[in-house]
């Protein structure tokens, strides 16, 4: 069983990436709340189901894919339970087979390690290399959880603060699907 902190509404008082402290910023910023926990490392859905259990809602699943030839890139959210399956993916959007990014490139892209892919990465992607698909069971969720760009930080937020506040100000706009 990881450990889970009690529930915060404020900002961590130390940073640990530089990601994490413009997600903090951002969400003070827009004036989004938050609850955020503190774990151990956390890098699987399993290891989020106490997270989930904390903050009374379920994680997203957000992977970090790419065609063949690493120069299409995309975030897919989706929740977290579900199956992924690069073929309804890539059909859905009619595009090139997909598979996961190497880590490298989600660290280079995205400021993140495996298991810390999060939404929030949008803010380092200014050149708007990364394109952004929800799934859409996720956006008609009321809470959305996600990492803050680490993988011992988790948040519960108002799915429209992320959609509606969040992505403008990051400068991206999601597709919607269904798979």
């Amino acid at each position: 069983m990881i450990y889970v902190s009690e529930i915060e509404r404020t900002v961590p008082t130390e940073y640990k990436t530089d990601l994490q402290k413009k997600v903090y910023h951002a969400l003070e910023v827009l004036q989004i709340p938050f609850e955020r926990v503190g774990t151990d490392e956390v890098i699987t859905m399993e290891d989020c189901e106490e997270i989930n259990k904390k903050l009374n809602m379920d994680m997203v699943k957000t992977l970090f894919l790419c065609n063949r030839q690493q120069t299409d890139f995309y975030l897919f959210i989706t929740k977290g339970d579900k199956p992924f399956h690069a073929k309804d993916f890539s059909g859905t959007l009619g595009v090139s087979r997909v598979s996961f990014a190497p880590a490298e490139k989600m660290e280079s892209m995205l400021g993140t390690k495996i298991g810390a892919a999060t939404v929030f990465s949008m803010l380092l992607d200014t050149a708007d290399r990364v394109k952004l698909v929800f799934d859409k069971e996720v956006v008609d969720g009321e809470y959305y959880g996600c990492s803050d760009g680490t993988t011992t930080g988790y948040m519960k937020i108002k799915t429209e603060l992320i959609i509606k506040k969040f992505l403008p100000f990051a400068k991206h706009e999601a597709v919607i699907i269904e798979v």
